[in-house]
C-alpha cells in the first residue's frame, strides 16, 4: 500500500512539473551569425572605381559615335562598323560589371517574412531603395557619362534606318548632257558602226562616275520597220540607234533583259524587260511600257554622231529617270 502511494505521488509530481514547463516562456530560437548589421551599415565610396566606370561609359559613347561616322563617311564599311558597335557594347558591359562589383554597395541581408502588405513599412522600403545610392560620391559624373553613352548608342542604333528605302538625295540627277561620249564597260568610246542590229549594249558617260545611279544606258540599233518614234524624237535615233535609261521607272531596278525577234511571223517586236517585276518597254516606240507594273515609259536620251563616228549625247533625258513614285514626268530643265 505504501509503495502504491509513493508511485502515485511521483506521477502527480511529474505531471505538475511538465505543466509548469509548458507555461514557462521559451527563449527565441538562435539565429545564425551574420556579418550584416543594419545598425552599423557603412558603405565607403570608391572614387577610383567610379572614375573607371565613367571612362568606360565615355569610351563606349565614343565608339557609338564612331559607328555613325563610319556609316556616313566611309560608305558603311562593314568591318569597321562591326568593330565600332562591338567595341561600344563591350565597353558598356565592362562599365556595368565594374559598377556592379565596385560601385554599387554589396551586402547580404536576412529579413523575416511578415505580412504580404504592410502599409507601415512603405517608408522603410523607400529608405532601402534610396540607400542603394549611398557610397557613390560622383553621381553627376556617372550620370553624365551614362547619358553621353546612351545618346551615342541610341544614335548608332538609329543610323541604319537611313538605309531603309531609296536615297532621295540626287535620285534623279544624271551625268548625261549634250556632247558626252558613250563608253563601254572598258572605257572605250562607242562608234556608231559598233552597234549591231539584234545586239544589246550598256553605255556609260565619259569623264563621270560609272557607279552613279543615272549613269547606265541601254543602247540598241533597230531596223526601220521597228522604229516608230514620236515626231519630236525622230532625230534622237541616228542610224536607227536609240538609248534609254537603264533604271526601271517602277522600283529602280536595273534593266538587263532584251528580246529581239528571231522569226518574224511568230516573234514580237524588240523590247527591254526588267528582271525584278517584268515591266516591258518598246525601244522602237519611245520606251512605251506594254507589260508589268511600271507606270510610265522608259526615259529616252537623244543621240548624235560626231565627225569621228563616235556616239554622243545630243542633250539630257527628256524627263526624270528613276521610280515613278518620285516626280513622275517631271521634265528636266
Amino acid at each position: 500500500m505504501n509503495r502504491l502511494s509513493r508511485l502515485l505521488g511521483l506521477l502527480v509530481a511529474a505531471r505538475a512539473t511538465m505543466r509548469a514547463a509548458r507555461q514557462r516562456p521559451q527563449p527565441p530560437p538562435s539565429r545564425p551569425e551574420s556579418d550584416f548589421d543594419p545598425r552599423r551599415r557603412v558603405v565607403p565610396s570608391n572614387r577610383r572605381a567610379e572614375t573607371a566606370v565613367a571612362v568606360l561609359l565615355l569610351l563606349a559613347g565614343l565608339f557609338g559615335v564612331g559607328f555613325t561616322a563610319v556609316y556616313v563617311a566611309l560608305d558603311a564599311n562593314t568591318q569597321l562598323l562591326g568593330i565600332a558597335i562591338g567595341g561600344a557594347l563591350c565597353l558598356l558591359a565592362a562599365a556595368a560589371i565594374v559598377a556592379g562589383k565596385l560601385v554599387v554597395p554589396q551586402e547580404t541581408a536576412v529579413e523575416e517574412r511578415g505580412p504580404l502588405l504592410d502599409e507601415h513599412r512603405v517608408e522603410t522600403v523607400v529608405e532601402v531603395a534610396e540607400a542603394g545610392g549611398e557610397g557613390i560620391s560622383r553621381r553627376r559624373l556617372l550620370i553624365g557619362a551614362g547619358g553621353v553613352c546612351g545618346a551615342a548608342l541610341a544614335t548608332a542604333a538609329a543610323t541604319p534606318l537611313a538605309s531603309l528605302g531609296p536615297t532621295l538625295s540626287g535620285l534623279h540627277e544624271t551625268p548625261w548632257a549634250r556632247g558626252i561620249r558613250l563608253l563601254d564597260d572598258q572605257g572605250r568610246p562607242y562608234l556608231a558602226g559598233d552597234i549591231q542590229v539584234g545586239a544589246f549594249y550598256t553605255a556609260l558617260p565619259e569623264h563621270s562616275d560609272p557607279e552613279a545611279f543615272g549613269a547606265g544606258l541601254l543602247v540598241v540599233r533597230l531596223p526601220a520597220n521597228f522604229l516608230h518614234l514620236p515626231g519630236a524624237r525622230r532625230d534622237w535615233a541616228p542610224d536607227g540607234i536609240v538609248a534609254y535609261s537603264k533604271i526601271c521607272p517602277h522600283a529602280g531596278c536595273a534593266i538587263s533583259l532584251y528580246r529581239y525577234p528571231t522569226y518574224a511571223p511568230t516573234s514580237q517586236q524588240p523590247a527591254f524587260t526588267c528582271p525584278c517585276h517584268y515591266s516591258t518597254f518598246l525601244p522602237g516606240e519611245g520606251g512605251r511600257v506594254v507589260f508589268g507594273p511600271a507606270g510610265r515609259s522608259l526615259p529616252q536620251l537623244p543621240l548624235m554622231v560626231d565627225s569621228q563616228g563616235h556616239l554622243r549625247a545630243a542633250g539630257r533625258f527628256h524627263e526624270d529617270i528613276g521610280p515613278s513614285w518620285w516626280g513622275v514626268h517631271r521634265a528636266e530643265s
